[in-house]
């Protein structure tokens, strides 16, 4: 293990073919970890995070300065409650936050891999986690758990290591990215290719930053994490610190005012590569595809315990995609259970504080634990 810069990492010294037919050695994972690990290392939760997550789920993030992504639900007597369990959490491939990606240096060349870094899947990621099990010397996971592209790893993990968790918890995800997901995706990795700066993803050797694209790529993406009742709840058609209109092209609304303080503030703590790489890795997934059309087939082999979580508000991945989820187990008589909870902070709501998600989420655990 490495610690460089609050940056614990793993160097996986065993080779990983990726999809792409690629195989890479010697590649580090970079992740944290929260509680402690019992006598029986019988009580870690694995974290998956979503698209812009990383490794610092909660409390102060030591790089951004930020409360972690997950701070609401993980932490002393909170829904992941960390003097219970001990909690692992992985930077993905792909990611700028340490793990192997994009902006690591190309042996060959000497400089960032850029997109000569291998196209990579949510399988990729995956497989790559699954040596921290070994690190810790854990055999079973008490509990996989993420939302969004975080749900879509716990997906791909029960399905690859199906005897390696005891529960499981996809939240507002889906199996596979629809082409309205993928349509979004597009956008965003087009502003970056569009932005002058971003020198066909060769910037960090020519110092530059496409910034302007990274900004413009989050903004889009931004709206699809919202619902449009709690946007217009929250900004409506409100101007920004003016009494009328100032029939220009500045920030006269206030959303408009916020959707670019989102992008500014994205572009400090997150590399536009990686950003291509990752987005790239969730249209591809298609779990059912892997199992030739038959979702179900995906969890045949795990005795696993499930709880599939969706929100109300989430037009990004609907509580359809969340349930087509709960019908392909129960069509194996797998042991799930479902929740839809009422919110109007549309996706984002499993990153808040939603006290009905918190309370789902904290008495599943500890009743499941209870059994262990």
């Amino acid at each position: 293990m490495n610690t460089e810069n609050n940056i614990k990492t793993l160097i996986v010294k065993k080779p990983l073919k990726l999809d792409c037919g690629k195989t890479i050695n010697e590649f580090p994972i970079a992740y944290e970890t929260y509680g402690t690990l019992n006598e029986k290392k019988d009580n870690a939760i694995l974290v998956f995070h979503a698209l812009t997550g990383d490794q610092f789920v909660t409390g102060l993030n030591p790089i951004t300065k930020k409360d972690g992504w997950w701070s609401y639900a993980v932490g002393p007597d909170k829904a992941i409650d960390t003097k219970k369990y001990f909690v692992i959490c992985a930077n993905v491939m792909g990611g700028c936050m340490g793990s192997f990606g994009p902006s690591h240096e190309d042996p060959s060349t000497g400089s960032a891999f850029g997109t000569n870094f291998p196209v990579i899947t949510i399988n990729d990621m995956v497989n790559a986690q699954y040596n921290l099990l070994g690190h810790f010397g854990i055999d079973k996971l008490f509990s996989i758990a993420g939302g969004s592209m975080g749900g879509m790893q716990v997906l791909q993990f029960i399905s690859n290591f199906p005897d390696k968790a005891k529960t499981v918890i996809p939240i507002a995800c889906t199996s596979s990215h629809s082409a309205q997901n993928i349509a979004f995706n597009e956008l965003g990795r087009q502003a970056i290719a569009a932005d002058s700066n971003w020198k066909d993803g060769d910037y960090s050797s020519k110092d530059t930053i496409p910034n302007k694209g990274l900004a413009v790529a989050r903004m889009a993406a931004h709206i699809t994490y919202l619902s449009k009742k709690g946007l217009q709840e929250k900004f409506g058609r409100k101007l920004q610190e003016r009494e009328d209109l100032k029939f220009g092209f500045d920030a006269d609304f206030q959303i408009e005012s916020y959707l670019r303080y989102q992008g500014s503030v994205f572009v400090d703590r997150f590399d536009a590569n990686s950003y291509l790489y990752i987005t790239r890795a969730m249209d591809y997934f298609d779990l059912a595809k892997q199992f030739k059309g038959n979702l179900s087939d995906a969890f045949r082999a795990t005795r696993a315990k499930f709880f599939i979580i969706s929100f109300t508000s989430d037009w990004l991945y609907p509580t359809q995609e969340n349930k087509d989820i709960v019908i392909a187990l129960n069509s194996i008589g797998a042991d799930v259970g479902f929740v839809e909870i009422e919110s109007d902070k549309g996706h984002d709501s499993f990153l808040l504080d939603v006290p009905d998600f918190l309370s789902a989420l904290k008495n599943f655990l500890d009743k499941s634990y209870t059994e262990n």
